[in-house]
């Protein structure tokens, strides 16, 4: 395997990005064709609704931009309608990514960007992934090794599974 030659800021960068591709299409897949009240679905008394979850994300995102800008900001939000809180997990996607492909300088090591807000938020989906289970809505298991993930795709278009299975 060839190394690169790129500077290790560059090559953060571009980890950071394909992790947020990453997200996009993990999070693209348990969002898409939840049925209707699955906002609301709740699995046990003590737990987050899947739209609870859908905000926290959208606050560990924006979260995430402000570190990668310097100032660290958070906010807790309500949660929106599905749609709504999707089309914001999506835009907070797309804003932190152009940050990201930007010359603007990282306010902090791309290492805690990964360690906080982007693994928190890989966890998150996963937990919509289950309460989707759980709901009677499962999302379809995938070889996601295979999948075509690209840095820059932050949006809610993806491309096709290439290997689903259940």
């Amino acid at each position: 395997m060839a190394e690169k030659t790129a500077s290790s800021a560059t090559t953060s960068r571009e980890l950071l990005r394909h992790t947020v591709a990453t997200l996009a299409y993990r999070g693209g897949k348990a969002l898409r064709g939840a049925p209707d009240g699955f906002a609301e679905f709740r699995a046990g008394d003590t737990t987050r609704t899947p739209g609870q979850i859908l905000a926290h994300i959208g606050d560990l995102l924006d979260w995430g931009l402000s570190l990668a800008k310097g100032a660290q900001k958070w906010q807790n939000s309500d949660p929106l309608p599905w749609d709504k809180g999707s089309e914001r997990f999506f835009a907070a996607l797309q804003a932190f990514d152009a940050y990201l492909a930007s010359d603007a300088p990282l306010g902090c090591p791309a290492e805690k960007l990964i360690q906080a807000p982007l693994a928190d938020s890989l966890t998150h989906i996963g937990q919509i992934s289950m309460l989707r289970r759980l709901a009677g809505a499962p999302v379809r298991a995938e070889n996601y090794f295979k999948a075509e993930i690209v840095a820059g795709r932050a949006g809610a278009e993806q491309t096709t599974p290439k290997l689903e299975f259940d």
